[in-house]
């Protein structure tokens, strides 16, 4: 097992992965930019390393910065946390040849996948389905080509990236080519690349995806997550396990997301929509997802624990059970500092920042009463995840712990939140990623 492990990340991950440490019984050493002074899991961490500066780029994104730290540290191994460098293939390559471990996959993994139709393409000859698509663009002709064969309307997607940014939807050929302009600048603004490619656009698909563990020999399905409530292509409510849908249907997917990860070394997550009775593959995720906590809630797996120790050498056999049952049911809501409206996002002091404390409630907050929410990082101020004995009583535990949440000093989305969890469609289970 590693001796001190290095977290190269900030908020309620940071915090996660520390707790996993601590289980564990290893040091952990918590970076932090200047802003995030006075993050909660710095205190909670076996130490902390300072990484100059407030910009993303300066801090958790220098791969220069973060190695040099981790070094000075003493640290044998590294979590990358999710988001920032943790699906970057030059980085995990980076750690390795300064003599730690990267606590996620090998970098071929991640190069594999990182690019989302080369990702296509390995899945496809892998069995799993996937809807029609484009390779990468190069121009306008090669645009419109594609388009015409998929068929009107297409989405739009930057091939590098992730976290909805720069997708858009087109249903004429005008919107397409002010779309391609647009897409382009923005993937080479956020992910450094401006390679862009057409899936066919479905209306009002449900996002389900998929949780496997690998140990580099075997690989298993730990169930699925239902994903579909969304802004702006990015989830705000999920759940384990997916309702409504057929069980033996769920099994079978999981079966060929397992199939085609063969050889897979750590946590990663099959994305997948669902639309006309049928899935179509999404992306590959080759790291811990934000949504893992309704997971372990239903399962009774540690997923970030098990990570760490595959990491380490352990085996599947030794992380896992021998069998998997979901027991319950739980939904995570995430609460965003921005407003319930335009969904805008809000900066400020938190002059009140005070998670319940309730039966059946999970926090996972990444700040404490009295610090700043900057613009320079995500909006994310905490999970709430509700578990229960059936579906209804895991909505309506985390629906309580949303609205017995108090926080003051900048909007947030509680509002929404409280309204989606209490309304008839999603009780029912009526789901698609248009909800919102």
């Amino acid at each position: 097992m590693f001796s001190r492990v290095f977290i190269a990340n900030r908020g309620a991950v940071a915090r996660r992965i520390v707790r996993a440490c601590t289980k564990l019984g290893i040091d952990s050493v918590a970076a932090y930019a200047d802003i995030d002074a006075q993050a909660p899991h710095l205190a909670e961490a076996t130490a902390t390393a300072r990484l100059p500066g407030y910009l993303a780029t300066d801090t958790y994104l220098n791969i220069d910065a973060v190695i040099a730290a981790a070094k000075a540290a003493g640290a044998d191994a590294l979590h990358p946390g999710y988001g920032f460098l943790a699906e970057n293939a030059h980085f995990g390559s980076a750690v390795a040849a300064a003599g730690m471990r990267f606590i996620g996959p090998q970098p071929h993994w991640i190069e594999t996948f990182g690019e989302k139709t080369r990702a296509r393409a390995a899945m496809a000859a892998a069995g799993v389905p996937v809807r029609a698509g484009s390779d990468v663009l190069a121009d306008e002709s090669a645009l419109l080509a594609a388009a015409t064969q998929i068929g009107f309307p297409v989405l739009l997607k930057p091939a590098a990236g992730g976290g909805g940014i720069g997708m858009a939807k087109a249903e004429t050929e005008q919107e397409l080519r002010t779309a391609f302009a647009t897409t382009r600048a923005q993937a080479a603004h956020a992910f450094g690349d401006a390679s862009v490619y057409l899936e066919a656009w479905l209306d009002r698909p449900r996002h389900i995806e998929f949780q496997v563990v690998g140990d580099g020999e075997a690989v298993a399905g730990v169930l699925e997550r239902e994903c579909s409530v969304q802004r702006r292509h990015q989830k705000v409510i999920e759940e384990a396990p997916a309702p409504g849908l057929e069980r033996a249907r769920l099994a079978e997917m999981e079966a060929a997301a397992v199939a085609a990860l063969a050889g897979y070394d750590s946590l990663g997550t099959v994305e997948t929509l669902f639309a006309n009775n049928e899935y179509g593959f999404l992306e590959v995720n080759t790291r811990l997802q934000v949504e893992h906590g309704v997971t372990e809630e239903i399962t009774g797996i540690d997923l970030v624990t098990a990570q760490i120790e595959i990491a380490a050498g352990a085996g599947l056999k030794a992380v896992l059970p021998a069998h998997i049952v979901a027991n319950g049911h739980a939904v995570e809501a995430r609460i965003y500092a921005e407003d319930s409206e335009r969904m805008l996002p809000s900066t400020g002091r938190l002059a009140v920042f005070r998670p319940p404390t309730l039966t059946g409630v999970r926090i996972e907050a990444g700040y404490a009463e009295g610090q700043w929410v900057t613009p320079y990082f995500d909006p994310l101020l905490a999970k709430v995840i509700g578990t229960g004995a059936s579906r209804e009583q895991a909505i309506g535990r985390t629906l309580i712990g949303v609205k017995a949440f108090d926080i003051r000093g900048v909007a947030t989305n509680r509002a929404l939140l409280m309204d989606v969890l209490g309304s008839a469609p999603f009780i029912a289970g009526r789901l698609h990623t248009g909800m919102l």
